[in-house]
């Protein structure tokens, strides 16, 4: 298998990467994490504040954009980076979550899948092919395949079964692709047996895509599950191409992935737990809710440069948060966001110098889990930022 054109590994610290990723629309160095942009934004945080932040990729939803406001829309309008204003890259998810968050709302069939829509109830089919050609219309630089990502828990015979599907629909993609996207990624499904990501692997090498997903994990099973199959998968992609881990997660978990070799990564941890009054800082977890905060007036992260950093207490944010205002919204939402994407740069750098163990110790003192403020159950907005 020859390099990808677009991917780089530029430097390694055992097995994390430091790589780059071309795109038509800018560069992304890796590891790097996408904010969420479900319906082409990040809630509350307009394009040039997130460039600020330093993010260099979005994430957008290709079910949500489907339904709201239309391919065709967007198409007419000059594709998704004219239309939301974001110049930069952006990968869109197939809606292979849907499938599983909106299992009372959605057939499956060989074929594809065929979804009632939440928000007014009308239909709307997904095959392999129609995903591809979407996401093309869309302009996107990744897209995603489609595929069926298994609830949690599953016996194997019928994630076996799911696992086919997903295979079939890739096979089906992968002939339907004429590069455009120019990046299109399949994902490694198989729940939390080895012997059936061993073998999702296998089938889609064979099919030598742009990049590689790991997909159906943090849908409820353990840590030690979700962290095992990210152990075996992600070694056994291949080296040359990017590897992506699909809606995970902590920093810690994070962290994890990237000492695996992961190279790209999504997570609606930042904003949403922003929403809840929670933020992530380089001395732990802050929970602005709590009491403790009321009379505090320290920033809340006093090496950070975010707006709210830089001129407002942790007793102010209190405030905002109990009386539930608009404003704490939005600023822990940036201070989160651009917590996640200095740590990525941190990480970068750590594997650069070959101090990634240094790096590791520190976040393992900290404790940075950050529980999440809600579970992703069955919500059909899991990907909503």
């Amino acid at each position: 298998m020859e390099a990808s054109k677009g991917f780089q590994v530029l430097a390694t610290d055992g097995s994390a990467r430091l790589g780059r990723l071309e795109t038509e629309h800018g560069v992304v160095e890796t590891p790097a994490f996408m904010p969420v942009g479900t319906h082409g934004a990040v809630k509350g945080v307009d394009p040039e504040a997130l460039e600020a932040a330093g993010a260099s990729i979005m994430l957008s939803n290709l079910y949500h954009l489907a339904l709201r406001p239309g391919i065709e829309q967007i198409e007419a309008l000059g594709g998704i980076h004219a239309f939301t204003g974001w110049r930069r890259p952006i990968l869109t998810d197939s809606g292979g979550y849907q499938v599983f968050s909106l299992a009372r709302l959605r057939a499956i069939d060989e074929a594809g899948v065929t979804f009632q829509s939440h928000v007014d109830g009308a239909e709307i089919r997904f095959t392999p092919a129609t995903v591809v050609e979407m996401q093309a219309r869309l302009g996107v630089d990744i897209g995603m395949m489609l595929d069926e990502c298994p609830p949690w828990p599953i016996e194997h015979d019928a994630a076996s079964q799911s696992l086919d599907r997903t295979l079939h629909w890739a096979r089906l993609a992968r002939s339907s692709w004429y590069g455009h996207p120019a990046n299109l990624f399949g994902i490694v499904q198989g729940s939390v047996y080895e012997d059936l990501r061993g073998r999702a692997i296998d089938a889609l090498v064979d099919l030598d895509l742009p990049g590689y997903a790991i997909g159906g994990v943090s849908v409820g099973e353990p840590e030690a599950d979700r962290r095992r199959v990210v152990e075996f998968t992600a070694p056994r992609l291949p080296a040359n191409r990017p590897r992506y881990l699909m809606g995970v997660g902590t920093p810690a978990d994070l962290l994890h992935a990237v000492t695996q070799g992961v190279d790209l990564f999504d997570c609606v941890l930042p904003s949403r737990n922003a929403r809840h009054g929670t933020a992530f800082t380089r001395t732990g977890v802050i929970r602005l809710r709590n009491a403790r905060y009321r009379g505090d007036e320290r920033p809340l992260d006093a090496a950070c440069s975010c707006p709210a950093c830089r001129r407002i207490s942790r007793a102010f944010l209190h405030h905002l948060v109990r009386v539930d205002a608009l404003t704490a919204k939005l600023l822990v939402t940036l201070h989160n966001l651009r917590y996640y994407l200095d740590f990525m740069r941190d990480l970068r750098e750590a594997i650069a110098s070959r101090t990634l163990a240094r790096l590791a110790s520190t976040v393992t003192e900290l404790g940075l889990d950050g529980a999440p403020a809600s579970q992703a159950g069955s919500d059909p907005d899991r990907f909503s930022s």
